[in-house]
């Protein structure tokens, strides 16, 4: 992900210290962001891709139309069985 974020800021041809003050960290962490440093918060990459032109949007789409989690819900739901119908003769 942090290649991705670097490769979006370099295509804009945005400076590191340009994107780093819009998003309102320090040059360092959009350094490690771009490494992929599992240190770094998810709110410091949203912050990067929201100084990316807005970027940020594309996170309300994460598991948005989620299958397979729709699936596991529906085989927990419990249903009620329905007695057998009885024979009117």
């Amino acid at each position: 992900m942090g290649e991705q974020i670097k490769y979006a800021r370099l295509r804009r041809k945005l400076s590191m210290e340009l994107v780093a003050e819009r998003a309102g960290i320090s040059r360092a962490t959009l350094w490690a962001i771009e490494r992929g440093t599992p240190s770094v918060s998810i709110g410091m990459y949203a912050a990067v891709l929201h100084a990316l032109n807005n970027m940020d949007e594309d996170l309300l789409l994460v598991a948005k139309d989620d299958a397979l989690g729709r699936k596991l819900q529906d085989l927990g739901l419990k249903t009620k069985q329905r007695a057998p119908k009885k024979n009117l003769k």
